[in-house]
């Protein structure tokens, strides 16, 4: 049986704050381990044949709700994240995008990930794209909202595809860390027909084994996209 593509890979990066928990530090020890994990796992997809596109759950439109000092030092450990990385994607030629209301994020991290995506738009290896700010029923209603608004009178589904933010490709498998099984407003338009995978593992234990496992998994899957 011919192996299933995989050309978009979504990953919600659960555990952070209960791997912290569990070794009695502070949850932003845990939110910095997770970010060195999304640079192996960039890494790994950069070099894997059949990963085209890679999109990372990094700061959801509800995590505003998290105490102040938690989301600040969140808005520093991005913009830290794309000033480090940089190298790291120009080395494996990765295209970085982001996706979601950008426009609530201070100047300067605003700043940061417009050069961030400018000096690294003609990669092509990989295009690796960071939810940031960003929930699925936010981005349909804004595309709708952007349809109505340019005088369309009737919208159907392709009209809706072109008008989202992520408008690459479906998500051909999600895969969700740390044993919880929802996708909290991810890509919901996207996800129609991906394939699912939830892992025990704490994201910041999560590595480019288990996912090269998991793509394995996939890989054997038959995809009957609701026919037989």
């Amino acid at each position: 049986m011919p192996k299933t593509a995989l050309k978009h890979l979504a990953i919600i990066m659960d555990g952070n704050g209960r791997w912290a928990k569990q070794r009695g530090l502070n949850r932003t020890k845990g939110h910095e381990k997770g970010a060195e994990v999304i640079r192996d796992v960039t890494t790994y997809c950069a070099k894997h044949p059949i990963v085209e596109t890679v999109t990372f759950y990094a700061f959801s439109t509800e995590n505003w709700k998290r105490p102040k000092l938690e989301v600040d030092f969140l808005m520093r450990l991005l913009d830290k994240y794309l000033k480090n990385e940089l190298e790291t994607y120009q080395k494996h030629n990765v295209c970085f995008k982001a996706i979601g209301n950008l426009e609530q994020f201070s100047a300067k991290l605003q700043k940061r990930i417009k050069e961030t995506t400018e000096a690294t738009r003609n990669n092509t290896d990989l295009t690796h794209i960071l939810a940031l700010n960003y929930g699925g029923r936010a981005e349909i209603t804004t595309a709708v909202n952007r349809l109505i608004a340019e005088g369309k009178k009737e919208i159907s589904e392709e009209d809706i595809s072109s008008a989202l933010q992520t408008p690459y490709s479906d998500i051909d498998l999600l895969i969700r860390t740390s044993g919880e099984e929802r996708i909290s407003n991810f890509l919901l338009w996207q996800l129609s027909y991906a394939e699912f995978y939830f892992s025990q593992t704490l994201w910041p234990d999560f590595n480019a084994q288990e996912l090269d496992q998991i793509i394995e998994d996939f890989e054997q899957r038959n995809r009957r996209f609701g026919g037989i």
